[in-house]
C-alpha cells in the first residue's frame, strides 16, 4: 500500500497538524514504508504462537480477598498534618 500527497495531507488536516506543502513528499514516503513493513509482519504465520502478557513465563501469587484495615488506622494518620478521630482532615474546599 502507498500514500499519496493527497492522503498525507488529509491526514494532517484530520489531526490538525499544520504540514508545509514541500513536506508532503517526504511525509508521504516514510508512511508508505511504514505500511510496507506492517505488510511484511503481517506475512508472518503466527498460527502455533500462544499470545502472552509478559515474555517472562511467571505465576503471580494469590491472596485470599479479604477486607482487612490492618490495624494500622494510627500509624497511617500519625503523619497526617491535621487528623480528626482517625480520619485525614482536609480543608473545605467548596462553599
Amino acid at each position: 500500500m502507498s500514500v499519496d500527497k493527497a492522503t498525507v495531507a488529509h491526514i494532517a488536516h484530520l489531526a490538525r497538524i499544520g504540514v508545509k506543502d514541500e513536506e508532503l513528499e517526504p511525509l508521504a514516503a516514510e508512511l508508505s514504508g511504514i505500511l510496507q513493513w506492517i505488510e511484511q509482519l503481517n506475512e508472518v504465520d503466527t498460527d502455533d504462537v500462544l499470545p502472552m502478557a509478559s515474555v517472562h513465563d511467571q505465576v503471580l501469587r494469590w491472596r485470599g480477598d479479604v477486607i482487612n484495615d490492618c490495624g494500622k488506622q494510627d500509624e497511617i494518620t500519625a503523619n497526617a498534618p491535621d487528623g480528626a478521630n482517625g480520619f485525614f482532615a482536609v480543608p473545605k474546599v467548596i462553599e
